[in-house]
């Protein structure tokens, strides 16, 4: 949909103690807001690559901002540079919503993703070893034949929330206008970003207190006979989600292409919730009749998910 971006100049901030360099890119014509880009976060934990933090239009010192982070960056704001000429157009839907008043004043921070190493950044770990030795040697096979390497010593999933948690938020909250409690703070993906984003929600509830995950990914690889992933993931769930009582998540999903795959684990996701003590106002699994698994599907449906954790009252 958009032009590649315009360069219509560059700050650069160096940061010594970390070795951290931004620019500013904008467009003049299709982009709404600007991004500081970070070509390669240093970081310990995992493999550097590329953040954006998208900025509104009129962001200012004067005013403080609740803060997204979402999985899969690239993705986000530009469908002439993605794989698929598809976007989410994220900078549209948060700056419609923000000029008509519906949702709190938010920044997006996008972090992209690296394809060959996407699987294992984002498979939750804890949930992986719930499963039997058995039942971990079939996943290992099943995801061999995708060329996936998944066993407990390749899945890096804790390393990346580390580096969400101990190294880009802390530069988040001390180089933006940002609020940097849990109530201000939320996760965001589709698909293996979704299940990142439950993951997340679950290991740091004094971090992240909202989470959304769309066509979350339930099935782990693709459907395979008596496959196991689906109910390691529910069990880890039933043990690990926090309290209702300030945390709120979203889950949906569609009908078609991969999101076929997810609808007989639907009910489980409300037992779940429900017997946790999530109500209505704390949570959403929402389908979508006739949408498949795609950014196209995505985009029409963002400002739900951006108006239950951002909502103003």
């Amino acid at each position: 949909m958009k032009t590649l971006f315009f360069l219509l100049f560059i700050t650069s901030l160096s940061f010594a103690q970390k070795g951290i360099t931004s620019h500013e890119i904008t467009d003049s014509k299709n982009l709404q807001g600007k991004i500081v880009r970070i070509d390669s976060f240093p970081t310990k934990f995992i493999a550097p690559r590329t953040v954006d933090i998208w900025l509104p239009t009129g962001y200012s010192k004067s005013n403080k901002y609740s803060v997204l982070y979402m999985h899969d960056g690239q993705m986000l704001f530009d469908g002439t540079s993605t794989w698929n000429k598809q976007e989410w157009k994220v900078d549209e839907v948060v700056s419609k919503l923000s000029a008509e008043n519906k949702i709190e004043d938010i920044i997006v921070v996008a972090i992209w993703s690296i394809p060959n190493l996407r699987h294992t950044d984002l498979y939750p770990k804890k949930p992986f070893a719930l499963l039997t030795a058995q039942q971990q040697e079939k996943a290992k096979k099943e995801a061999a034949t995708l060329k996936i390497d998944l066993t407990l010593k390749s899945i890096n999933s804790d390393n990346y929330l580390k580096f969400i948690v101990k190294e880009l938020k802390p530069y988040i909250d001390k180089n933006f206008y940002v609020h940097s409690d849990a109530n201000h703070t939320a996760i965001m993906g589709s698909s293996m970003g979704g299940l990142i984003s439950m993951y997340a929600f679950c290991e740091y509830p004094k971090i992240f207190g909202k989470a959304s995950c769309l066509s979350t990914h339930w099935i782990g690889l693709r459907e395979f006979e008596n496959n196991p992933i689906p109910e390691s993931f529910f069990l880890y769930m039933k043990k690990k989600l926090p309290s209702s009582k300030n945390h709120k998540i979203y889950f949906d999903y569609g009908t078609e292409t991969l999101d076929a795959f997810y609808l007989p684990f639907e009910h489980r996701v409300d037992e779940i919730l429900q017997a946790k003590g999530y109500t209505a106002k704390d949570y959403k699994n929402i389908k979508f009749e006739g949408e498949s698994h795609s950014e196209a599907s995505w985009q029409k449906r963002i400002d739900i998910p951006l108006l239950f954790m951002f909502g103003r009252e």
